[in-house]
């Protein structure tokens, strides 16, 4: 996946991006949603700094935050909140999210995807982990060309609700899209 990742320019991972997050707003779930859970792009993943910087007015954005094994979460609280933390990545110094029930909706990463919500992470377990102290509702996010046929799994592993690409949604718990695979 990073050798198929490396093919494709900053600027047209950009375009997806961007292409992605326009049809992602329109979610009956996004839309509702008052507290939503993002992460800040690392450069090979699905960006998401534009898309947090135009909806953080608007709605509660809550950011990871690598502590030891575990994702704490925090609030985001603009650009000057964020210093770079574990791997290289830009994280929030934002208030600690207490009630992790006011998370409703998810949006996570992942080196890879499914046609029946499964992913694959970075190898450490983080989003596993995290996934099972919420109960929101997850929506994974990669460019189309993330999508496997098959992703093996381990009982600790945490399916998708639904997961986007570019193209739009390409599974869902709901309906069962699998267009494109």
């Amino acid at each position: 996946m990073a050798q198929e990742k490396r093919k494709y320019s900053a600027s047209q991972k950009a375009e997806w991006s961007s292409s992605l997050f326009q049809k992602l707003e329109d979610h009956p779930l996004f839309l509702q949603a008052k507290t939503i859970l993002l992460y800040h792009s690392l450069p090979d993943e699905v960006e998401t700094h534009a898309f947090i910087e135009r909806w953080y007015p608007h709605k509660r954005i809550i950011l990871p935050l690598v502590k030891g094994d575990e994702l704490e979460f925090r609030y985001y609280e603009g650009k000057k909140s964020l210093q770079t933390g574990s791997f290289g990545i830009e994280e929030p110094t934002g208030r600690k999210v207490e009630n992790l029930a006011e998370i409703e909706l998810s949006i996570v990463p992942g080196v890879a995807f499914d046609r029946t919500g499964n992913r694959l992470g970075r190898g450490k377990g983080y989003y596993d982990r995290a996934l099972s102290r919420l109960h929101s509702y997850n929506i994974g996010v990669c460019f189309h060309f993330q999508l496997c046929p098959h992703i093996p799994t381990e009982p600790t592993d945490r399916p998708m609700h639904e997961v986007w690409t570019e193209e739009g949604c390409v599974y869902s718990t709901e309906h069962n899209v699998h267009d494109n695979l």
